[in-house]
């Protein structure tokens, strides 16, 4: 089979051959001898052939800086219709739609590196989408609400004297300039939306989107009123949901040992000897909880031992494998007097230490564990979650004894009343148990504590009555949709996973005025409250038209009219009152999918954030979303990291670590900190790994510089050699080509290829890691060093030259088109320049990267990179000399790798061939074995090349030897090869393109 396969093969290249070298730079009839050169007046002299040479020329600058990239940068905006894309594209007909659904940032502040991190990752992906013919959906939004807002806007004024209408006022203003500023940001960086048409949380379609939300929620049984323990801030006075706190590693509580003296003991063990006066030992680091306490909660299947202490003889009840820890922790002995099983402790009372007459039972429970402590829980209902579920399940009491300021009520007595608890009423506590005789010890504890994720201050866990959805009902579901969900980076998965199950509900409502009320009206004298789906339903109608300020605008009778009272079977308007809470603005946020996406299919084909919203918008997306669709709002997620310091630190204003993507882009007032323009800040983003911590600093940012600057010294090359080229005219057929030339041509699509995987899977890094290896590579070290001579010294009309402009043309469109999405400003100015398109036309709006199959050529690849083997074994043997100063001697024994040779030069010995090309040398010979008299000068090298066609089919392990020889013929004055007969005479090829000119 082989055998006749190699003839068919050998023919079709030998064809390929014949054709590429007519006119490619052989002698033509009429050349100038040296004789007759030097007749004419033709001098020995480079100088004297400049003008002939075809030097590259363009107006394309090779670099920009300062106030010129700038103006640059916003003259292309404003020239190419940056403004307009977006509309353009959604107007055009296209087979398929890529969905981006944008995350809202919270409008409390300045653009900064993490909006350019997040907003340039989605506008390469979008722009990719876009040029690839796909309409892109990207409705840019902001998330408006929130106490952060609430704070900033109101500044040294607090709520003091202000009605809500008033705060929501100020609010509204501050986030409106935020937006602003923000906006402006994003544009000129370059983000390609439709900025007239953006989502704003606080729009009154907006706002009735997420009240349908919460009706279905809330008919489907998922959203209730309860009374049980939140997240309390102190410092905002309001509730809070777990994505809101941020959790201090280094809070330093008072942890105490205290004990609860049994004064019933459990039945199982009452009979036991020597158990009179045991008290049991509890370890909290919550001491301001005790005057709260309900109950002892111990492990069940658990050891508990009774010990005595050698230093005092006190009887104490601690589980058994944590006796040798108290020991050690008490400084004393602690003899085992009696030990039981968990179970053996059901039934057992204790006396509470601060409140006299007060007892509580000793209870088992899941959650106690023996990682510290003393093995044994006190439990405070109203202040722990894991408390508040062993109150539900033993119907113990939940009595709330601190208000909305963090301080006792008077439910907590005289001597506690209106003390801070996490201060001075923790303090008071201890001093109690001191009194009492119930403190056994006292340490400091550094641990992790949850804090206001805006204040920066502590919270507590208080009972209140608050608006919440049952997660626990929805995990099921939401972890069944996630895993149709694809998640970059995969592991990113685990941690979506995770949150959800840690999660069994969340707290929605929030005690403020900025944010969208909860649809919800009281009884007065009852309590009960009336929300159904005609009342949600009426409101959501009158947010729509009005806004959301019409709650407390308009009088109960218009939002509760009398049809909806009697849908509702309510009595009259005048036994209700309006709701006072507000929606949290994670549920705010989290509806987007239902109030941004087409009505028809809400499921975007990406969501793309930073890793906080796995807890946050990710999260609430999700939950709400399953709850009224059954399915993920998302098709793909990507999450990324952070932006941090060049040293990885978090950027802080206090460190003096800030990066501004403002002063990055127009430069700052230091000589550090030069204007970068605002493709320096999207190649930032692209060349990082998006996926871990991104550094951002003078290194980084000098890297994206020279890395764009290389950039354009390639495309400024590319540009130079095709002035005066028309590809529309003058391009050369693929089957006419140089076989290098088509050669490049295939390594051109295979880059194109690699480039449009990348940028499919959200890897801008790869794409431009694929950029660099391609132009250095193929390009810069190989490419243009062998086509140079062809490009500046064959006539200009040539086959041989056109051929080369032809591909260069192709480079210059894949690479600028693979360029785009990461450099919209340097490829739009680079398609100015380029040939082939008329004035006006853009490259957005002209498409993706252009390839044929045709390019993709049986025994090409082989033929070429087998060439390239041996001019690698040839340029090894004569390191650090010119090449261009020798002849070279290729023996290959017949067979197939002769023939691919072949191809590339049909005679014995040549000057002229694409082989000679290849090898840029003076004269290749190629023959089946090295001659015997050999110069003695010759550098011999030998090596093998694999050739492997038609997926192995073919295959064929060839040697071949070389042998390198100075060559004897001289410099060509013109050209610079050494092909001429004398120093003083031109070379065959530069008499013939000099005689022409004249």
């Amino acid at each position: 089979m082989l055998l006749c396969r190699v003839p068919a093969l050998s023919q079709t290249l030998a064809r390929w051959g014949r054709r590429s070298h007519r006119g490619g730079g052989l002698l033509l009839r009429g050349a100038l001898s040296c004789s007759s050169s030097r007749r004419h007046g033709v001098g020995s002299g480079e100088t004297l052939y400049r003008d002939t040479v075809l030097l590259p020329r363009t107006e394309f600058p090779m670099k920009l800086t300062g106030q010129e990239l700038l103006d640059r940068e916003l003259q292309i905006q404003e020239e190419c219709g940056f403004a307009d894309l977006y509309s353009w594209q959604r107007g055009r007909k296209a087979k398929k739609e890529f969905c981006l659904h944008d995350g809202p940032p919270y409008a409390n502040g300045d653009p900064h590196v993490g909006h350019a991190l997040n907003k340039i990752l989605k506008d390469i992906r979008t722009r990719f989408e876009m040029l690839r013919g796909r309409q892109v959906h990207y409705i840019p939004g902001w998330d408006c609400h929130g106490l952060p807002i609430e704070l900033k806007a109101l500044g040294d004024l607090g709520t003091s004297g202000l009605s809500p209408l008033q705060i929501r006022q100020k609010a509204r203003e501050f986030a409106e300039g935020a937006i602003a500023r923000q906006k402006a940001a994003f544009q000129r960086w370059g983000v390609m939306a439709d900025w007239d048409r953006c989502y704003y949380t606080f729009d009154g379609a907006y706002e009735a989107a997420q009240l349908h939300v919460f009706q279905e929620m809330h008919s489907k049984g998922f959203i209730y009123e309860d009374y049980k323990p939140v997240f309390w801030s102190p410092s905002s006075r309001t509730a809070l949901a777990e994505a809101e706190l941020e959790y201090n590693l280094e809070h330093v509580s008072r942890a105490i040992y205290a004990t609860f003296p049994v004064v019933t003991p459990p039945p199982k063990i009452a009979s036991e000897d020597g158990l009179e006066g045991v008290s049991v030992l509890v370890w909290t680091t919550q001491p301001w909880t005790i005057p709260a306490n309900q109950a002892v909660c111990y492990m069940p299947n658990a050891q508990y031992s009774v010990v005595k202490r050698d230093d005092n003889c006190q009887l104490l009840l601690v589980a058994s494998e944590r006796t040798a820890n108290m020991a050690a922790l008490l400084g004393t002995e602690l003899q085992t007097v009696g030990t039981f099983t968990g179970s053996q402790l059901e039934g057992g009372f204790c006396k509470h230490p601060t409140i006299p007459d007060k007892q509580v039972p000793l209870l088992p429970a899941n959650h106690v564990t023996m990682a510290k402590g003393t093995g044994l829980v006190h439990t405070a209902p109203a202040h722990g979650m894991d408390d508040y579920g062993v109150a539900s399940q033993f119907k113990l009491p939940v009595e709330c004894m601190v208000d909305e300021d963090g301080k006792y009520t008077e439910l907590a007595g005289p001597e506690l009343q209106n003390l801070s608890v996490m201060s001075e009423g923790s303090d008071k506590v201890i001093s109690m148990l001191k009194e009492c005789g119930a403190l056994v010890m006292e340490e400091r504890c550094v641990h992790s504590y949850p804090y206001d994720w805006r204040t920066k201050q502590p919270v507590v866990i208080r009972p209140s009555k608050q608006w919440f959805i049952n997660t626990a009902s929805l995990k099921d579901k939401a972890k069944e949709a996630l895993q149709k969900v694809r998640v970059l980076p995969e592991s990113a998965r685990g941690s979506l996973l995770a949150m959800l199950d840690r999660r069994t509900y969340w707290c929605i409502s929030r005690q403020r005025s900025w944010g969208v009320p909860i649809p919800v009206f009281y009884h007065r004298e009852t309590g009960e409250a009336l929300i159904n789906k005609y009342t949600v339903s009426h409101i959501a109608k009158l947010f729509k038209e009005k806004g959301s300020d019409c709650w407390w605008e308009l009088p109960a009778e218009t939002l509760l009219p009398p049809e909806v009272l009697k849908k509702s079977k309510a009595g009259p308007v005048s036994d209700y009152v309006r709701g006072e809470d507000v929606l949290d603005i994670w549920f705010d946020s989290g509806a987007s999918w239902a109030a941004v996406l087409e009505e028809s299919d809400p499921r975007a084909d990406a969501y793309v954030e930073g890793k906080d919203q796995i807890g946050g918008w990710f999260q609430s997306s999700l939950l709400t979303a399953v709850a009224v669709k059954n399915r993920a709002p998302y098709r793909s997620l990507v999450v990324h990291g952070f932006a941090v310091s060049e040293k990885g630190e978090k950027m802080s204003k206090s460190v003096g670590n800030v990066v501004d993507p403002d002063v990055v882009i127009n430069g700052g007032k230091h000589s550090g900190e030069p204007a970068y323009g605002a493709d320096a800040l999207r190649w930032w983003v692209a060349e990082s790994n998006v996926f871990s911590e991104v550094q951002i600093g003078p290194t980084a940012l000098n890297s994206a510089r020279d890395g764009i600057s290389k950039l354009r010294n390639t495309l400024k090359f590319l540009l130079g050699n095709l002035r005066g080229f028309d590809p529309r005219v003058q391009a050369v057929d693929p089957k006419e080509m140089h076989y290098v030339d088509q050669y490049m041509l295939h390594r051109l699509r295979e880059y194109g290829i690699k480039v449009t995987d990348a940028y499919g899977e959200f890897d801008a890094g790869r794409a431009i890691r694929v950029l660099q290896a391609f132009v250095t590579g193929d390009l810069s070290s190989f490419y243009f060093s062998i086509i140079k001579d062809r490009l500046y010294c064959d006539p200009e009309d040539s086959l041989g030259r056109r051929s080369c402009q032809t591909v260069l043309e192709e480079i210059l469109d894949g690479l600028t088109r693979s360029i785009a999405p990461i450099l919209p400003h340097l490829a739009e100015e680079v398609y100015l320049h380029a040939p082939g398109h008329d004035k006006g036309e853009t490259l957005f709006r002209s498409g993706w990267i252009k390839s044929s199959s045709v390019w993709r050529r049986p025994g090409l690849e082989e033929a070429v990179e087998g060439a390239c083997a041996i001019r690698d074994s040839f340029l090894s043997s004569i390191p650090g000399k010119n090449a261009a100063q020798y002849d070279l001697t290729v023996a290959i024994e017949p067979g197939l790798m002769f023939e691919l040779m072949e191809s590339l030069q049909e005679e014995p010995t040549s000057t002229t061939s694409q082989l000679a090309e290849l090898m840029m040398v003076a004269r290749v010979n190629l023959t089946s074995e090295l001659p015997r008299d050999l110069h003695p000068e010759a550098l011999l090298n030998n090596g093998t090349f694999l050739i492997n066609l038609e997926g192995g089919v073919i295959r064929e392990d060839s040697a071949y030897s070389i042998a390198a020889v100075p060559t004897s013929t001289a410099r060509c004055p013109r050209c610079r090869r050494h092909t001429a007969e004398s120093a003083d005479c031109l070379c065959p090829r530069c008499q013939t393109v000099v005689s022409q000119a004249r």
